[in-house]
């Protein structure tokens, strides 16, 4: 039975993941119209593609769209363990039909484009100086800003968000890619880096070269432990 959480998390992910890794193709691949516009558009982007998606389905679930908010929410006791789950799989489900949507959207910008180092950059993150315990790091790092964000934000009596949550997690993100989005393009959400990672490899694009299953690890581990500890702090502290 496809529950509402289930569903909310397709829909929100799917549409986080087609604007997120949209922004990134049209900057990167080859005749775009936006091609090297830069990072800070990449980071704007990023960052509108989560206030849309939390505004989509927020009020049907509460918007987790990323794993390592699931578990970091799961971890205080603001998500029962009994719907994380549901939450997951709408979380995968959903960055795997937004990256689909966006191989479809730009196919053939992927096919004018050589280098397939920018290809894979559509779909998932890499380190720009490959270190694994640095990396791993940065994504802590990353990821326990933005879910003590979250949590701050959307914590009750928090008067000075009320419906402008969503945007206020958007410009964190946004934030959040501009000031630490450097080392490793802050993947910072697990689904959003494996799932499309993993669209990456099936399909068959041109030229595409490796999926760097090497680094695949550090974008899920990080962002997990980041989120766990963010949510516990930001707990403790309000």
């Amino acid at each position: 039975m496809v529950t509402k959480i289930f569903a909310s998390e397709v829909i929100g992910t799917a549409l986080l993941i087609l604007l997120g890794d949209g922004v990134v193709a049209a900057v990167l691949l080859a005749k775009s119209k936006a091609e090297n516009s830069g990072w800070i558009v990449i980071a704007f982007g990023w960052g509108m593609a989560v206030a849309m998606a939390v505004y989509a389905v927020g009020r049907f679930d509460g918007a987790h769209l990323n794993p390592a908010v699931t578990l970091g929410l799961a971890v205080i006791g603001a998500t029962q363990w009994s719907d994380v789950p549901q939450y997951l799989a709408g979380e995968f489900v959903g960055a795997f039909i937004g990256a689909l949507l966006v191989y479809a959207h730009y196919s053939h910008h992927f096919k004018e484009t050589e280098d397939p180092g920018l290809k894979l950059a559509v779909f998932s993150t890499g380190p720009a100086i490959r270190h694994y315990a640095f990396n791993v790091v940065s994504e802590v790092i990353g990821t326990f800003v933005l879910v003590f964000g979250v949590v701050a934000i959307t914590a009750a009596g928090n008067k000075l968000s009320g419906g402008l949550a969503p945007l206020l997690i958007g410009l964190l993100v946004f934030a959040i890619g501009l000031s630490l989005g450097g080392p490793t393009g802050y993947a910072i959400n697990p689904a959003r880096d494996l799932g499309p990672r993993i669209i990456h490899a099936i399909l068959p694009i041109p030229g595409k070269g490796s999926s760097d299953w090497s680094y695949a690890w550090v974008p899920v581990v990080g962002p997990i432990v980041g989120g766990i500890l963010g949510a516990v702090a930001a707990h403790s502290w309000l």
